[in-house]
């Protein structure tokens, strides 16, 4: 994803974020929209833009909650990274192979701060495992959906580019 592309869809997932804790807070626990767009960022498979998506995307993350700064923004890097790594080596050109790509990754990112609270605070607080598997098996058919509709709109595109075209040539 283009960095100008990156960080519209970051101000919108910002936005869609904070109205939904307005709105429904418990949406948020089952949803992780940073981690969603993390993870679609890594699909084009740049290394350092997952990387670096990753970094922006969890430290934005990290601004809205009141846990340890940087857990979200070392969870997110890893997960970008990850992500792009394992769209290096598969092709994955269905929404349905997106689907365990990002609930997989979810499930990471949680296990990531999960460890990380565990090493840098005393008595951490502990999420049901219910909890986490709903979260990621949410983010991955959310995570799908936009792939999809991602898919949809840039054939549209394409396809109104080319009739443009035709009508050039033949006028």
């Amino acid at each position: 994803m283009r960095p100008s592309r990156y960080l519209a869809a970051l101000v919108i997932v910002l936005l869609v974020h904070s109205i939904a804790l307005r709105l429904a807070p418990s949406l948020v626990v089952y949803l992780d929209f940073f981690a969603i767009l993390v993870v679609l960022n890594g699909l084009d498979g740049d290394s350092l833009g997952g990387l670096l998506g990753g970094l922006v995307a969890g430290l934005i993350q990290d601004s809205l909650t009141v846990g340890l700064f940087g857990l979200y923004g070392c969870a997110n890097t890893l997960i970008g990274y990850a992500a792009a790594k394992v769209v290096q080596r598969l092709v994955i050109e269905r929404a349905i192979g997106v689907l365990p790509l990002v609930a997989g990754a979810v499930l990471a990112q949680q296990l990531i701060v999960l460890g990380l609270t565990a090493i840098l605070l005393p008595s951490p607080p502990f999420p049901a495992p219910l909890v986490l598997l709903l979260k990621a098996v949410a983010c991955g058919i959310l995570g799908s959906l936009l792939y999809s509709l991602a898919g949809w709109w840039r054939g549209s595109s394409d396809r109104r580019r080319r009739r443009r075209m035709d009508r050039l040539q033949m006028g």
